[in-house]
């Protein structure tokens, strides 16, 4: 299911930040509900609950949407993605995890 137009516009033209705190172990970048237009981070967070695939990430599990070439996941007021080849599982599967 891809994302509605108008909430695919919206990641097209969002200021996507790079997380400089996990560049070196999990590089990744994210978006801030406050910082936005609340409405449609709204409509994107709900895209990637409804529509996206339980996966690991170590003991826990998350909700990960991919996506064209990134993977997103929403968590509380932030939504993060990160390039395909960066995601847990596929580094797991290349024996890439962080130490």
């Amino acid at each position: 299911m891809n994302f509605p137009p108008d909430v695919n516009k919206f990641i097209e033209e969002c200021t996507w930040t790079f997380s400089k705190t996990y560049a070196s172990t999990w590089p990744h970048e994210y978006i801030v509900e406050e910082k936005i237009d609340r409405e449609l981070y709204g409509k994107l967070a709900q895209h990637i609950d409804t529509y996206g695939q339980k996966q690991n990430f170590y003991a826990s599990q998350m909700i990960y949407y991919a996506f064209e070439d990134k993977v997103y996941w929403h968590m509380d007021n932030i939504i993060n993605r990160c390039e395909k080849n960066e995601t847990y599982e596929i580094r797991e599967k290349e024996g890439r995890l962080p130490k």
